[in-house]
């Protein structure tokens, strides 16, 4: 006896694709009122500092820490082949070109991500953005737009903390603790590290990042169950969407920037 029918099937299939168009169109709604979002950027810069201060401690510390490991891991792996001068360069290409822009969008994901989207949520529950609608004001360009700029912008900020952090806890590790030279952990990241190649990528990176993570946490909130149930539902899906979505673009992105 069959588990499932034919049907049963077919309405997932079509109940998936359905929910792929209608996200499909609300990026391009989002997309579309980038215009009038950035025209009214003091909704955007309270956004930026909303999610930016959610995030910058524990981005923070986590690059703090995050350096001092690598700085640590790596110190004793490059002894070995007597390249340890080489610490600084080793830790800043890993940071800016990896591990900056994908740690910092994993944090911001369960960290702002989660947060936007229960706001959407509790808004969408209380009836607020049905009410905007009855007053004739869209709520797609006066709540979602906002946020969605605003994370976009806030990541790459976000993931340029992490990346100072990060070289300045090694450099506490390599310098500090275990006596390496100065002029040469200074002097092998200013030689080898290309702006363009490896700093303007990992920008990139981080950008994208920030478009997809904030996307999510907008478009679960937005398309949650109007119940406490549904916008916890929707909190932890962003939390695994995102997470799963950054992971996978980056393993793309970086077979695309760094292949060649």
């Amino acid at each position: 006896m069959a588990w499932y029918q034919p049907a049963d099937v077919g309405f997932a299939v079509r109940s998936q694709l359905a929910g792929i168009g209608a996200a499909a169109r609300l990026f391009g709604r989002l997309v579309a009122l980038t215009g009038p979002a950035l025209r009214r950027f003091g909704l955007v810069r309270d956004q930026i500092h909303f999610l930016g201060n959610y995030s910058l401690a524990i981005i923070g510390v986590s690059g703090l820490f995050v350096g001092f490991v690598l700085g640590l891991q790596l110190y004793y792996i490059l002894m070995r082949f007597g390249s340890a001068d080489t610490l600084g360069l080793v830790v800043t290409l890993a940071l800016t070109r990896e591990l900056g822009p994908v740690i910092a969008a994993l944090l911001f994901a369960g960290r702002a991500g989660t947060s936007l989207t229960a706001e959407i949520g509790l808004m969408k529950a209380g009836e607020q953005l049905s009410a905007m609608e009855m007053m004739a004001v869209d709520p797609v360009q006066r709540i979602l737009a906002p946020r969605f700029w605003g994370g976009v912008i806030a990541l790459p900020l976000l993931s340029s903390v992490f990346n100072v952090l990060g070289i300045l806890g090694a450099w506490v590790v390599g310098v500090a603790m275990l006596r390496l030279d100065a002029g040469a952990f200074w002097g092998q990241m200013q030689t080898g590290v290309d702006v363009w190649t490896d700093v303007g990528n990992g920008v990139l990176k981080s950008l994208v990042f920030g478009v997809t993570v904030t996307f999510v946490a907008l478009h679960q909130g937005y398309t949650a169950q109007a119940t406490p149930e549904g916008v916890s539902r929707a909190t932890t899906r962003t939390v695994v969407v995102a997470s799963l979505a950054v992971l996978g673009l980056d393993f793309i992105l970086t077979a695309l920037m760094f292949s060649v």
